[in-house]
Order: C-alpha cells, then sequence, then structure tokens
C-alpha cells in the first residue's frame, strides 16, 4: 500500500470516496477545489488516483467555476438553469472521484466505488433538483440563498468529517441518502399536483 493510502487510512479513503460521490451530486466543483486544496495545503495526503485535483491548473479551473456556481446557484430560475447544465457531469464525475479514492490498487476496488460514488451523487442530484424546483415556486429569492447556502455547508462538512471522524460519517451519511429519498419521492409528488393544477386552470380551447 503506498505512504498516500496510509496516511489515510482505510476507513477514511472508504468515507472520501462516498463524500466525494455524495457532494459531487450538490457541488462538484466545490468538491474538487476543496479537495484539491487540502491536498495542495498539505492537510492530508491524497491518494493517487486524486492527486491531479491539487495540481495547480486544476485548482484554478475547479476554483472558477465554484465562483460562477457559489452565485449562479443563489438566484432564482438561474440556479435550476445552470442545475439543469451540469447534471450531466455530476453523477459520471461523481463516479470518477469515488474510484480515484480508491483505485489506485485493484480494478475491482475502482469499479465498486465507482458505482457507490455514482449512486450517492444521483441520489444528491435527484434531491437537489427537486428541492430547487419547489423552492422556485416561492416568489422571494431568500429561499434559494439559504438553501444554497446550506449545501454548501453540507459538503465542506462532509468532506472534513470523512477524513477525521470517517464513523461518524459513515452514520450520517446513511440517514442523509434515507433523507433524500424521502424529499425526492415527496417533492416530487408535489411537483406533480402543482402542474396539475396550472394545467386544469389553463384556458381550453374551443
Amino acid at each position: 500500500m503506498t505512504e498516500a493510502l496510509q496516511s489515510l487510512g482505510t476507513p477514511e479513503l472508504l468515507a472520501l470516496a462516498a463524500a466525494l460521490g455524495w457532494a459531487s451530486g450538490l457541488r462538484l466543483y466545490l468538491a474538487v477545489f476543496a479537495t484539491g486544496l487540502a491536498g495542495w495545503l498539505g492537510w492530508f495526503e491524497l491518494p493517487p488516483g486524486l492527486q491531479m485535483l491539487q495540481h495547480p491548473a486544476v485548482l484554478g479551473v475547479s476554483g472558477f467555476l465554484l465562483f460562477v456556481e457559489f452565485f449562479a446557484d443563489k438566484i432564482p430560475y438561474v440556479d435550476s438553469l445552470w442545475d439543469l447544465a451540469n447534471s450531466v457531469l455530476r453523477v459520471p464525475a461523481g463516479a470518477a472521484l469515488a474510484a480515484g479514492a480508491l483505485g489506485a490498487d485493484s480494478a475491482t476496488m475502482a469499479v465498486l466505488a465507482a458505482l457507490l460514488g455514482g449512486t450517492l451523487a444521483a441520489t444528491s442530484q435527484a434531491a437537489k433538483t427537486s428541492t430547487r424546483a419547489a423552492v422556485n415556486a416561492s416568489p422571494e429569492p431568500f429561499s434559494n440563498v439559504g438553501v444554497s447556502l446550506l449545501e454548501d455547508g453540507l459538503v465542506v462538512g462532509a468532506l472534513w468529517l470523512a477524513t477525521q471522524h470517517p464513523l461518524v460519517f459513515a452514520v450520517l451519511l446513511v440517514i442523509a441518502v434515507l433523507a433524500m429519498w424521502a424529499l425526492t419521492w415527496f417533492l416530487f409528488r408535489f411537483l406533480r399536483a402543482a402542474w396539475r393544477r396550472v394545467f386544469v386552470a389553463l384556458p381550453k380551447e374551443s
């Protein structure tokens, strides 16, 4: 096992893979930038499959995209357009990041990590998209800012917990995933009912 893997340890690596997958569905560029920055600053040694994230060029691009997303994600309706434009990237990126965290020594582990990361990214992406659609039904802009800041905090907190307290993170992740499944199901029914009411209220052509 390499020195980088030994420095984090197996529990931390497993938790980091799961955290990167889950966080990618909410804030892909924040997850990439924060992880790369932590490695570049020497807070912890990144596994070989993630060390490219601390390259100055990658930090520059991910930092710029994070800057754009930070503001775009807090403007009503712009956030949904940004979410739609980036939805095709989040799930495969979550799978790739999780595989990079665990796949240095085993192709089988890389595949399993990719499946885990992609599934977690899809879960958080679905919850994010449905939540933003419901929030945009509100006429005031403050709920968008609040939800966006909450997502920022959740991503940073998840990455920190994964590397510092992996067992605590694992428990909270299970709770978060179950809550996101329930939230997505509830909001899907709510939005479907709202669209039906709008459709019924539309004037019928004679």
